[in-house]
């Protein structure tokens, strides 16, 4: 997805709108390099998070809560 800062934004809006709507080219704003906006079209399918795809793949341990407890206790206080 491209990114344009704000002042190419408001000097090619339409051109940039135009591509948005009739070729799909979803763009991002940014200002001063950090994104602010996405422009997409309106009927334009929704991204939905993949959630769950790793089900029955991983095993988290019992303990996994307290691993490394002791070590890291170590590292706060300076015990080497």
């Amino acid at each position: 997805m491209q990114i344009i800062n704000m002042h190419d934004a408001k000097t090619h809006l339409s051109d940039l709108i135009d591509k948005a709507v009739n070729k799909g080219e979803s763009f991002i704003i940014a200002k001063a390099g950090k994104p602010m906006v996405r422009v997409t079209r309106v009927d334009a399918p929704i991204e939905k998070m993949r959630t769950g795809f790793l089900v029955g793949q991983i095993q988290v341990p019992d303990d996994f809560d307290v691993m490394g407890a002791a070590k890291i206790q170590a590292l706060f206080e300076g015990a080497q």
